[in-house]
């Protein structure tokens, strides 16, 4: 399984880079994990957008789902062959009328994904954790199923106490980091120490830490989460068109 990074910031692009979007691969199967604005830009480096096999997205905020209309016309008025005749967008149904929005007729079909069940997609197997943000959104377990790899993806979220047994022995863990450790108040979002803490708690293989801010020295948030994760957890600052083995 490889990961390859499309968009990390959240909220807005900035200086040529994306948000939230990433592209997740088996040798068989393309999926888009999250479509956030640039995402369709950032994709045609790596594939042809017909080439998908399905997209998941964690919610409907815009900077993760912004792309996912130009990549519907794209599909619509692109000729070529196409891995599904119609493209499966999944999505939750606690919003109906963003969910409503991944269908275009004829082009894309729109796929609730239930959270309290396990969601069979290609060769993976999905299950999905309700997370603490303003909207519905779902952290979400990846199992490849002829490896047994893990990647963890939480979304957006605020820490809370079920994170770790969901990230449980990841091989990846990709958190939304959001803060320093000195973020104080009310937020939406984890801060550096607690995705280190997130990462030792769970035991995961490595930490990639993405959902980035714009006006924050990005170094100083990087080292301040390898401190909470400890010495045996590599931690990743997240970069467009970063790419990791899963491994």
């Amino acid at each position: 399984m490889k990961l390859t990074v499309l968009g990390m910031y959240g909220g807005y692009p900035y200086q040529d880079v994306g948000t939230s979007a990433y592209l997740v691969q088996t040798a068989k199967f393309n999926l888009l994990l999250d479509c956030g604005s640039g995402a369709l830009l950032s994709l045609q480096h790596y594939l042809d957008p017909l080439q998908l096999d399905a997209v998941l997205l964690s919610h409907y905020h815009h900077d993760h789902m912004a792309d996912i209309g130009v990549l519907q016309y794209y599909w619509q008025l692109h000729e070529g062959p196409k891995k599904e005749a119609r493209l499966p967008i999944y999505g939750h149904t606690a919003d109906p009328l963003h969910f409503a929005s991944l269908t275009m007729q004829g082009i894309t079909d729109g796929v609730a994904y239930q959270p309290q069940r396990r969601t069979s997609l290609g060769p993976f197997d999905i299950t999905f954790l309700p997370t603490v943000h303003p909207v519905p959104a779902y952290a979400v377990r990846i199992v490849e199923r002829a490896t047994g790899k893990v990647l963890v993806y939480t979304a957006d979220t605020a820490y809370f106490d079920q994170l770790p047994q969901f990230a449980r022995h990841a091989d990846l863990l990709i958190t939304d980091t959001n803060f320093l450790k000195s973020k104080t108040g009310t937020i939406m979002h984890m801060t550096s120490t607690q995705s280190g803490l997130l990462a030792k708690d769970a035991a995961v293989k490595q930490v990639l830490i993405s959902h980035l801010p714009q006006d924050t020295d990005l170094n100083q948030l990087r080292q301040e989460t390898a401190t909470a994760a400890g010495p045996q957890i590599p931690v990743i600052l997240a970069q467009k068109d970063l790419q990791i083995e899963i491994q």
